[in-house]
C-alpha cells in the first residue's frame, strides 16, 4: 500500500501543509467553480465538465456533475462514461480518485482520501487514492476513507462507513461496512 506524506511543514501544528504555489491553485479553483459552475442548472452537465478539465480533470463528456459537488482538486479526479457526481458529494481528493464507468456516488457521500499519521507528534497529512469501480454505488451520506477500492458493482449502503476494499457485485451496509450480501451482475 502506497502511503504518501504532502506534509510540507515537518514540524506539525505550525504553518500550512502545502505549498503555496497549491493553495494558490485551489484557491483560483474553488473562485472558478463558485463563480462559473456552482449556480449553473443541474442539467448543465456539459458546463461544469468543461470548467473542470480545465483544472486538468480527466472526465468523459458523458459523466454527470452536479452543481454542488464539493472538489478540492480537480486535476487529481477521473471519472469514466456516465460515472456520477450527485449533489452535495464531498470529493476531498487530495490524492487521486478515479470513478468507473457507470459508476455513482449519490447525494452527500464523501470521498476522503486524506488522514494523519498519529503515531508521529508533527502528525503528518497522509494521502491514499481511492478507486471506484464501474457500476458501483456509493449511496446516500457513505463515507469511503483512503486507500480504499471500491470493486465493480459493489454497493456501500446509505450512512454505511468503509476503510477498507469492497469485493465486486457485493453488497456493504453498516459501520464499519460488512458484506451482507451479493448482487447480481448487470449487462450493459
Amino acid at each position: 500500500m502506497l502511503e504518501l506524506n504532502i506534509l510540507e511543514n515537518k514540524k506539525g501544528f505550525v504553518g500550512p501543509s502545502f505549498s503555496l504555489e497549491n493553495r494558490i491553485k485551489r484557491f483560483v479553483w474553488l473562485i472558478t467553480w463558485l463563480f462559473a459552475a456552482r449556480w449553473t442548472p443541474p442539467p448543465f452537465h456539459r458546463w461544469r465538465i468543461f470548467i473542470l478539465r480545465i483544472f486538468g480533470a480527466n472526465i468523459s463528456w458523458n459523466a454527470y456533475v452536479y452543481p454542488s459537488v464539493e472538489i478540492w482538486a480537480p486535476w487529481n479526479l477521473t471519472i469514466e462514461n456516465y460515472g456520477t457526481l450527485a449533489r452535495n458529494v464531498v470529493c476531498y481528493n487530495i490524492d487521486k480518485v478515479h470513478i468507473g464507468s457507470r459508476a455513482v456516488i449519490s447525494q452527500g457521500a464523501q470521498l476522503c482520501t486524506g488522514t494523519h499519521d498519529y503515531r508521529v507528534a508533527a502528525f503528518p497529512l497522509i494521502a491514499k487514492p481511492i478507486y471506484i469501480g464501474n457500476r458501483a454505488w456509493v449511496c446516500a451520506n457513505a463515507f469511503v476513507g483512503p486507500g480504499v477500492t471500491i470493486a465493480n458493482g459493489a454497493v456501500l449502503a446509505a450512512v454505511g462507513v468503509t476503510f477498507r476494499d469492497l469485493d465486486e457485485w457485493s453488497i456493504y451496509m453498516g459501520n464499519p461496512a460488512i458484506k451482507v450480501k451479493s448482487r447480481p451482475k448487470l449487462l450493459d
